[in-house]
């Protein structure tokens, strides 16, 4: 059996958009051992598949039926999904204004035709090794040193984009805030590094919980935690809810100062709404928070059933 260790890393992907198959076919002759490749023969079709595989690079076309290329690029760069994709222009046109006019909308690269198979992997080499370290630095930037989990300018990135995905649907989307009871009595009778310890082990528990749920969480802040859950309804976010706090409770993490258990427990407040709704990224923040704060007030006793209407007002 394969394990996770022995498995072979994950091949860039690389898109190549070309009116003329025979193009296609040189350049897949010329990366197909070295990538995964992937196809499209026009600009609209491109952009389709750019939105289903996310690729690593594209290899664009300037001159092309329909749709030419510099407007597929002009288009991919004002969508924040694809905007980090790098492109280059592949053209037999040989014109510099072409090239600056193509580098202007953000292209990293120009490629002339007959394409060289050397000069082209040479290329699509260079600028998918800068795109893995961009990413690698650009993860670190989101996320949390001691948990690994998003930071909350991740989390607010991710739900941003949930709620424009879902602007137009009824789709339900549940926010559930958490905080670790009296974590600063914790702090005080273990010691800053325990506490460090303890927030690291609830974050995982927290991951589980949530990842199983197609959901993504974060580290909010200190010993506070915010997870977003798409396509989740209020009742499902309760079960999920319930869950993460059965998996903190498995832990037994000792807390003698705790004034509601032996143990460390969690207080959490819960927000749903449907996504047609117009409720910005903040107010669902802010009433998820609300309840948070009423569950802290009676931490150890259960949390809130909080809940917006099918068809909320605008919070104050």
């Amino acid at each position: 059996m394969t394990t996770p260790q022995e498995r072979e890393p994950r091949k860039a992907v690389v898109l190549i958009v070309d009116d003329d198959i025979s193009n296609i076919e040189i350049m897949n002759a010329a990366l197909g051992d070295d990538y995964e490749i992937c196809f499209a023969t026009s600009g609209e079709q491109a952009l389709e598949v750019m939105q289903l595989t996310l690729p690593d690079l594209v290899l664009l076309d300037v001159v092309m039926p329909g749709m030419q290329g510099f407007e597929v690029c002009s288009i991919l760069k004002r969508d924040p999904l694809l905007s980090d994709i790098p492109v280059i222009f592949t053209t037999g046109l040989g014109d510099t204004e072409d090239e600056v006019r193509g580098l202007s909308l953000g292209a990293i690269d120009y490629v002339t035709k007959p394409i060289h198979p050397v000069v082209l992997r040479n290329r699509v080499k260079n600028h998918i090794e800068l795109k893995t370290l961009r990413d690698h630095l650009a993860e670190i930037a989101v996320t949390d040193a001691l948990t690994g989990l998003h930071n909350r300018r991740k989390l607010d990135q991710l739900m941003q984009d949930a709620l424009q995905r879902r602007a137009t649907s009824e789709s339900w989307l549940s926010v559930i805030m958490i905080d670790i009871d009296f974590f600063k009595l914790f702090n005080d009778a273990y010691g800053h590094q325990s506490g460090d310890q303890c927030i690291h082990m609830i974050a995982s528990a927290l991951n589980r919980a949530v990842k199983a749920a197609a959901g993504f969480s974060a580290r909010y802040g200190g010993e506070e935690f915010a997870c977003v859950l798409p396509d989740t309804a209020p009742e499902e976010a309760l079960v999920i809810a319930g869950n993460i706090r059965a998996q903190v409770h498995q832990l037994q993490i000792p807390h003698e100062k705790s004034m509601v258990s032996p143990w460390v427990t969690l207080s959490i407040g819960i927000a749903s709404a449907r996504t047609d709704t117009g409720l910005s990224m903040k107010e669902w923040i802010e009433a998820a928070d609300r309840q948070l704060y009423i569950a802290k007030s009676q931490a150890g006793t259960g949390w809130p059933r909080s809940r917006f209407p099918a068809r909320p007002e605008r919070l104050a």
